[in-house]
């Protein structure tokens, strides 16, 4: 994959509550442990991050402010310069002023992870795509948990992960591995190993 050189990495809703109360059985274990090597391998390239944190509006949540389940989990939080966008709906982009600043930064591309694949990062992506941002989404620096289907049946959080995935792929952006990020924040590395060097 290219990243253009207007790439912004957001991240999305990486807070302690969903570990704190009981969202059921949670597909893809490894996607803190993926976050955060993409989280470094950006910072070092010095590009551009935004975090996002969903302040919800209902007192009884887990992500409430004044709650110990509204803090971002240890290593999402913002460095100094990196701005922290609170919301209190899905998308990142409603109620925020996240269009706004990267508009007036110049950004055309826009690198999205976090919780959940199909809820808040799915909004915030298929919005952003529909504002015109081209739209990467990193699938393994991602997750979501089982859930009941309409006529009672339980989803487990792998199909819900895939699907969301598959549909964002196929409409809105691209969906693309942690690995395929780093190899692309490094183009002179990958360059200096040339036909016979490997």
């Amino acid at each position: 994959m290219q990243l253009d050189d207007t790439a912004v990495l957001i991240s999305i809703d990486v807070q302690q509550g969903f570990d704190l109360r009981p969202f059921g059985p949670r597909n893809n274990p490894d996607m803190e442990a993926h976050a955060l090597a993409l989280l470094a391998a950006w910072r070092t390239a010095r590009r551009p991050v935004v975090v996002v944190r969903h302040d919800s509006v209902h007192p009884d949540s887990p992500l409430a402010p004044g709650t110990p389940g509204n803090a971002l989990k240890r290593g999402f939080e913002p460095q100094p310069g990196e701005p922290l966008v609170t919301k209190h709906v899905n998308s990142a982009f409603i109620g925020t002023d996240l269009e706004s600043r990267l508009r007036a930064a110049g950004v055309r591309q826009v690198v999205l992870f976090g919780i959940s694949t199909d809820m808040c990062v799915s909004t915030t992506a298929r919005m952003a795509a529909n504002l015109g941002f081209d739209l990467v989404v990193v699938g393994d620096a991602c997750y979501t948990w089982r859930q009941p289907t309409p006529d009672g049946a339980l989803l487990d959080g792998e199909t819900i992960h895939r699907a969301h995935l598959t549909t964002l792929n196929s409409e809105f952006g691209r969906v693309v591995r942690t690995a395929q990020v780093i190899e692309a924040l490094s183009p002179l590395a990958h360059a200096a190993v040339g036909p016979g060097t490997a």
